[in-house]
């Protein structure tokens, strides 16, 4: 396969890519923008093993085959609460391949500049081509062989910054992983000094890129990429439970930009281009997320989230719980219903259930909608797949700026399994850590049922006063059980 083929395989494949971030935005082009993904993989993949300047097949062919095979085992075993953590476990897999790139690459500039002071004096352009060839220096090899002083200066740097953020993605990565799958403690945990080793740490990093560009040798890159695995682990531990929606889109960026910076080091350009799609659309899904959560963007990159000025306001009064026949009697009686899903739904497999509820509802002539916070869940909308695969249908599925001002002419609003995101201490209590943050208001509903296990304040450690409010009514008990004893009672 000639250059030229290449190319155009490249610009195919990243215009697959841009079509497919175009069709994720909606959930009826969901299912063709993944095809697109599939397919421009795919084409970037076969490019890349059958272009110019490979070798041994035998060993690329079985690894992509072996890898295959893992990704599919991994993705057909993994369930949908569990989404999350394998999104953090892969960029983890993609921060790693920075830092093993940037080394081999570093290893081989060495390679070659020892060749090429080894050759012999009267061999000039191509006769030293050719006799570096006969030592075996091909590809990417052969590429840093026609570099000046100034393209390795910039190769130094390239491999610098994508070993740094592969690192940081790695360790980063991992810690999520942990939090997400209750491995490691969900509460934001620093240690002593907090932001300020964070701080020296890439102070420190930035001399020994001063070094490393002035000859020092590996032990700069070995020491940085130790600097940058703790500021990866320091900054995810850093970030409580309630924000792993954000973290997940920030390591999503992290991951992205490492990509770009090694496709710069290896001069693959379909590498820099999806890198940097990667990266900016994790940057703008970092935002988002932060705006939704009134939080500061910058906050969130440097791993934590501003403070509390004080204790928490006290909740008063007490959780009055609800059974089966008392919420489908409300139900019965409501004109319209809004359905407020969250993590607990995704844990308890709700899904299902649910949309059976709403179809009852609406065969019954009530208004039924879902208000969709855009971090419920733990990754950006995980409701909203979560409701597209039991079928709900598209059309009553809003967001919270959509939704938001009707609860006060909502008859029944109905929580399943959320805790922060329809939290009203995030308006009421100015000492609370979601201070500020907009939610869903469905307090302001004439009555409101919530599904939940048990009392507990849930994943993020946040205590709800909406539970003690007069119009609230505690559904408890696991909600797919719950919906299902609710649903004999509905015909």
């Amino acid at each position: 396969m000639n250059v030229g083929i290449v190319s155009a395989a490249y610009v195919a494949a990243a215009v697959l890519f841009i079509l497919s971030l175009g069709g994720l935005s909606g959930q009826e082009s969901a299912k063709r923008a993944v095809w697109y993904g599939i397919v421009g993989m795919g084409l970037a993949i076969a490019a890349t093993i059958f272009g110019p300047g490979m070798g041994n097949y035998l060993v690329v062919l079985v690894t992509v085959a072996i890898g295959a095979f893992l990704g599919q085992q991994v993705a057909g075993k993994v369930e949908m609460t569990e989404m999350p953590q394998l999104v953090a476990a892969l960029h983890s897999f993609v921060g790693l391949a920075a830092v093993f790139i940037g080394y081999n690459a570093f290893i081989e500039l060495g390679t070659v500049k020892a060749l090429m002071a080894e050759a012999p004096s009267v061999l000039r352009g191509e006769g030293l081509q050719m006799w570096m060839h006969e030592q075996g220096i091909t590809g990417f090899g052969e590429v840093l062989s026609h570099k000046n002083d100034t393209e390795i200066a910039i190769l130094k740097v390239e491999v610098f910054l994508g070993v740094f953020i592969g690192a940081v993605t790695f360790t980063g990565s991992i810690i999520a992983f942990g939090k997400l799958a209750g491995k490691v403690d969900g509460k934001a945990t620093k240690l002593p000094g907090g932001h300020m080793l964070n701080a020296t740490a890439a102070i420190l990093s930035v001399i020994l890129l001063i070094m490393f560009l002035n000859g020092s040798g590996m032990w700069t890159l070995v020491l940085m990429t130790l600097l940058a695995f703790f500021i990866g682990y320091h900054l995810i531990m850093g970030i409580g439970g309630a924000d792993m929606p954000v973290v997940v889109s920030m390591l999503n960026s992290y991951s992205g930009w490492a990509a770009a910076a090694i496709g710069f080091t290896l001069g693959n350009d379909l590498l820099i281009v999806t890198g940097a799609l990667v990266g900016s659309s994790g940057a703008i899904l970092s935002y988002i997320m932060c705006k939704a959560m009134n939080r500061s963007f910058i906050s969130v990159i440097l791993g934590g989230f501003g403070g509390t000025t004080g204790p928490a306001m006290e909740v008063e009064g007490e959780q009055v719980a609800i059974d089966a026949e008392g919420v489908a009697a409300a139900l019965d009686d409501a004109d319209s219903v809004v359905i407020i899903p969250g993590y607990g739904m995704a844990v308890a497999q709700a899904q299902q259930a649910v949309s059976e509820l709403t179809k009852r509802l609406r065969d019954k002539g009530k208004n039924v909608r879902f208000a969709i916070h855009p971090v419920a869940g733990r990754l950006p909308g995980h409701m909203n797949v979560l409701l597209a695969e039991a079928k709900v249908p598209y059309d009553i599925v809003l967001e919270m700026d959509e939704i938001n001002e009707d609860f006060p002419d909502t008859d029944v609003a109905i929580v399943i399994g959320s805790n922060d995101i329809v939290n009203p201490a995030a308006q009421e209590d100015p000492n609370s850590p979601i201070a500020g943050m907009p939610v869903l208001e469905c307090w302001k509903a004439k009555q409101v049922f919530v599904s939940k296990r048990g009392q507990g304040t849930g994943y993020s450690g946040i205590e709800n006063p909406l539970f003690y409010k007069e119009n609230t009514r505690m559904f408890y008990g696991d909600a797919k059980e719950s919906l299902n004893k609710l649903l004999t009672l509905i015909n």
